[in-house]
């Protein structure tokens, strides 16, 4: 049985197809009751990974356990305890966003009036009450998402595996699915998301895997990621290329001497890596003015989640 600590737990898992090593010694612990991403480039061997937590298909190799149970050799259990949203909708057009949520619970052997209660909670937990009787072809990408979502929590799984869950949604589409999973978190709901939309994982996650090859490459929160690519750095936008020469001077004494100035003459921008920023900024700010130097911008930039993302997987997509 797996660690209470852990309700996802993979050691050394292996698949492979053909020549191809989908999945190349993974290891994963997902800590209960958090939103983990599962990162990487295309062919990295997440949507692999997550097919072979939900018993979809068989590894060749290593241990996987959802919930603390085996995925190979304790199926049921592990479906009993979990939920799936892939790619694409499972939605009904033909019927209404109620009737759709009623059918599932049924599927899954819920009475009929159960399944009509369960079906009332799940559409106001998802902000979708007032469409209840409307067919989801009526509705947004948002809102077909949630209705999505929705139906995957009939049991209210201990573990819900969102595989891409926002592709093709517009960017209001796209936070509507942000609030449910961020609802879902909140109420206990373990969450294994995998997505290509750094700023989604950014959002959502409390822990990040980055793979890539079917192999794990580095494990952290997003902020750790970020960290790992170096200190925020001091930006200065010159108004006049005249002045590149005293404002790459100027950043070289704020990067200790350590850190080399680079200099973009197409956008006239001047930035070095910092430790302290806000005094950095500060310092630079007052030296600016002392010289009378006039600029079109100033500011501290983070790293960000996709920059920490192409240095660890380099730029192949």
């Amino acid at each position: 049985m797996v660690s209470s600590d852990y309700v996802v737990r993979t050691e050394g898992l292996r698949k492979r197809y053909g020549d191809t090593h989908a999945l190349d010694g993974l290891d994963l612990e997902v800590p209960r009751g958090q939103v983990y991403g599962l990162l990487g480039p295309n062919g990295a061997g997440k949507t692999t990974a997550v097919r072979v937590l939900c018993t979809l298909i068989r590894a060749d190799g290593g241990l996987a356990e959802v919930a603390g149970f085996d995925v190979r050799t304790q199926p049921r259990l592990v479906r009993r305890r979990i939920g799936l949203t892939g790619q694409a909708t499972a939605v009904d057009d033909a019927i209404s966003a109620r009737q759709n949520l009623v059918m599932f619970g049924r599927l899954f052997h819920i009475g009929k009036a159960a399944a009509r209660q369960r079906a009332d909670e799940l559409l106001a937990q998802f902000g979708l009450a007032d469409a209840a009787d409307r067919s989801p072809k009526k509705f947004s990408g948002g809102m077909r998402r949630r209705l999505d979502l929705a139906s995957s929590m009939i049991l209210a799984p201990e573990v819900l595996f969102l595989d891409e869950p926002t592709t093709g949604l517009d960017p209001a589409g796209r936070r509507e699915v942000w609030q449910a999973v961020g609802d879902l978190a909140a109420r206990g709901t373990t969450v294994l998301l995998t997505t290509h939309y750094l700023d989604e994982a950014d959002k959502l996650c409390d822990r990040i895997a980055v793979i890539d090859q079917g192999r794990n490459l580095v494990e952290d929160t997003p902020d750790g990621l970020k960290r790992r690519i170096g200190n925020e750095r001091l930006e200065v936008v010159a108004a006049d290329p005249a002045d590149l020469p005293a404002i790459e001077a100027m950043l070289d004494k704020a990067g200790a001497g350590e850190r080399t100035p680079t200099v973009d003459d197409a956008t006239l921008a001047v930035s070095v890596a910092v430790d302290n920023g806000v005094a950095a900024l500060t310092e630079i700010a007052a030296e600016l003015r002392e010289q009378r130097l006039t600029v079109a911008d100033l500011g501290l930039r983070r790293p960000t989640l996709d920059e920490a993302f192409l240095q660890l997987t380099g730029a192949r997509q």
